[in-house]
């Protein structure tokens, strides 16, 4: 529990609004603190069952741009019997004002302390975010640990694409959302209400949330391992709770919110967010999004420009972006772009496109749009050689590249962005230095059409095999590898108009182990957040020595989970865990990549990836256009089909 100075912890909201009078003009930004935007929603606290506080563990400048919470926001606030609040983790100066005093981290909307929720959803996007889920619940009075939680204290839950493998976190999350939340959550708190009236035990309640589709609950399950300290399996401790646990997804996509809060200060990104479609066909094996996300669903153009309207007049932005993780794979994207167009042209709204694929056609997209400023492309080849980019997947030639650089010069854009990893798997040298020969090669594009003022900016990170990819086999750089390939590339990449941004290692290697971990790293997480580790994403924060002593003090070797390269027939620790993607489609197509061999968008051949057999009763329950891929048969590929003798290994079901 916070205590201050002179006492015991703030409790009321009137003694939090008095004492933040105080504080708050001597931190930076104090906006963030106060609440009260345009479309914030104030319920009467004691007129409803339930309250729901939705935390978003970084900067409110972050938070407030997370679509995610928007959705769940809106959503809870739609119930009579339910609100939902808003929170975030406090800035360092924030922080320690609020322990000095005796602040407890409390809502936006009321200044209700966190611990007096009946649920806390905390969202986790990625795995950096850690550290500050410990403090935040520290900062609440909320024990860290849910063991430790009594029948008094919230609820705590958390979703987000870095629980699809939620072992690091399992010692301090009551129950994790597993998929996609919009009709979940509504679920979850009809439960928490029948418990809530029954007066039964804490742990009645958690077991009755295990039997929601989508919940998981590491109470009920323990971990086991082999004697080299391999991840063995998972082992259930009662026996109704589900094994695997099968994510959640919705049919259709649901109307999308529209009454987005306007911010005092400036965030991330200050614009309408519509999500014009989720899931992605396109089957890079990097991308742990386009793996977790399928099926592909859409929402209808009428939709989408009814969406924008409504926004723009609650909001007053001037600027949308249509979201997707492959804008131009919408099925409508050219009607959607010219009903767009149309209706707002000459009204200065912004409409942004972003990821699209690397085409002349994306080109003639942005182009359609509404954007006066043209101040910059952004394109994602992720390798510079085509070798590579058959590796990974994404099997666009450089000659498509170079062309369409030049059509986005010709067309007025000054600058260009192009996003690489380093540390692919089976990466050389001269695919290192490949990066910055594609750079000059892009810039020399437009110095032909647009002479000097043309640029090129490279945006490198480093590689992470990420869960439930088919790259989750293959270890990681080492930090001197990384550090060589980095020192190439800034050797490489100097001159007028070049730019090159990179990831230092440390970073890489902390999202490395955090995000292939098991059981065992909630106490190096718990002993990193003692020794001070917290806002580990910002690289002004993160204390990298704070982790590596963590992980002595646990007597664990953090290159276990980085540099090691699992054998084909390894059980993983999220394995339990299932997508719905198969482990013998993964493991087909890691087989592949050593192969160099590529597949098509599956909307255009079915890979058998497995999402349609496991979701076979909704789809037909909703014909139409809700599901975009085609209905096949299962089909295996013989092992006698894969070329290589050394790559005839045996399948693994799932």
């Amino acid at each position: 529990m916070i205590r201050s100075e002179d006492g015991p912890t703030l409790q009321t909201p009137q003694d939090i609004s008095n004492h933040l009078e105080r504080i708050l003009p001597r931190v930076e930004k104090p906006g963030r603190y106060t609440g009260g935007e345009l479309n914030q929603i104030v319920k009467d606290w004691q007129a409803v069952k339930t309250r729901v506080a939705l935390v978003f563990p970084d900067l409110y400048d972050l938070g407030m741009s997370n679509l995610g919470l928007a959705i769940l926001y809106d959503q809870i606030n739609q119930r009579e019997d339910a609100l939902a609040e808003r929170a975030y983790s406090p800035w360092v100066d924030m922080e320690a004002a609020m322990r000095q005093a005796g602040i407890p981290l409390y809502s936006l909307e009321t200044k209700h302390p966190l611990a007096s929720f009946d649920i806390i959803g905390i969202s986790l996007p990625y795995e950096t975010l850690y550290t500050n889920t410990l403090n935040i619940l520290d900062l609440s009075g909320i024990p860290v640990f849910s063991s430790q939680r009594s029948q008094s204290d919230p609820l705590v839950i958390a979703g987000g694409h870095a629980t699809y493998n939620p072992e690091p976190m399992h010692a301090f999350i009551d129950a994790f959302v597993i998929g996609e939340g919009e009709e979940v959550i509504h679920e979850i708190i009809e439960r928490h209400q029948a418990w809530k009236a029954s007066g039964a035990e804490r742990s009645e309640l958690l077991r009755s949330l295990s039997h929601i589709w989508g919940v998981y609950v590491p109470s009920l399950y323990e971990a086991r391992y082999e004697p080299d300290g391999v991840f063995s399996h998972i082992v259930k401790l009662v026996d109704d709770a589900p094994l695997p646990v099968v994510k959640r997804i919705v049919s259709r996509l649901p109307p999308p919110p529209t009454n987005f809060i306007v911010p005092y200060i400036e965030t991330v990104h200050n614009r309408i967010p519509i999500e014009i479609m989720r899931g992605c066909t396109r089957g890079c094996r990097f991308c742990h999004a386009g793996m977790i996300t399928r099926p592909v669903r859409e929402r209808s153009v009428s939709e989408i420009i009814a969406a924008i309207e409504t926004a723009l007049e609650k909001t007053g932005y001037e600027e949308v972006g249509l979201l997707s993780l492959s804008s131009s794979d919408y099925t409508h994207i050219l009607e959607l772009v010219t009903a767009v167009s149309e209706r707002y042209a000459g009204k200065n709204l912004n409409v942004s496109l972003p990821s699209l694929r690397i085409e002349s056609f994306s080109v003639d997209l942005m182009d359609a749009l509404i954007d006066s400023r043209r101040s910059g492309f952004t394109l994602a080849p992720e390798a510079a050689t085509e070798r590579m980019r058959e590796i990974i997947n994404k099997p666009v030639s450089t000659q498509q590249l170079l062309d369409t650089a030049r059509e986005i010069y010709s067309r007025g854009w000054l600058h260009i962005k192009l996003y690489f990893m380093i540390g692919h798997p089976s990466e050389t040298v001269e695919d290192v230095q490949a990066i910055a020969d594609l750079c000059k090669a892009v810039l020399a594009e437009g110095r032909k059409v647009i002479g000097k003022r043309a640029s090129v900016t490279a945006g490198v990170s480093t590689f992470i095999p990420k869960p439930h990819t088919p790259f989750q086999w293959v270890p990681c750089d080492t930090v001197e590898q990384i550090r060589a390939k980095q020192d190439l590339l800034r050797k490489a990449l100097r001159g007028n108009g070049l730019k090159l941004n990179w990831v230092r290692p440390e970073d890489s290697l902390l999202e490395a182990w955090l995000s292939r971990g098991d059981r065992r790293l909630a106490n190096v997480i718990y002993h990193a957040w003692q020794l001070g580790a917290r806002f580990d994403a910002w690289g002004d924060q993160m204390k990298f020595d704070a982790w590596i002593q963590a992980f002595k003090e646990q007597g664990i070797d953090p290159g276990f989970y980085s540099h090691r390269e699992r054998p084909i027939d390894e059980t993983f620790p999220w394995e339990h865990i299932s997508t719905s993607v198969r482990k013998k489609f993964l493991t087909e197509d890691y087989l592949w990549s050593r192969q160099g061999k590529t597949r098509i968008d599956c909307r255009e051949r079915c890979f058998a990836c497995g999402i349609l057999p496991t979701f076979a009763e909704i789809r037909r329950a909703n014909p139409g256009e809700v599901w975009q891929c085609p209905e096949v048969k299962s089909r295996r590929i013989p092992i006698r089909d894969l070329q290589s003798p050394e790559l005839a290994l045996p399948m693994v079901e799932n």
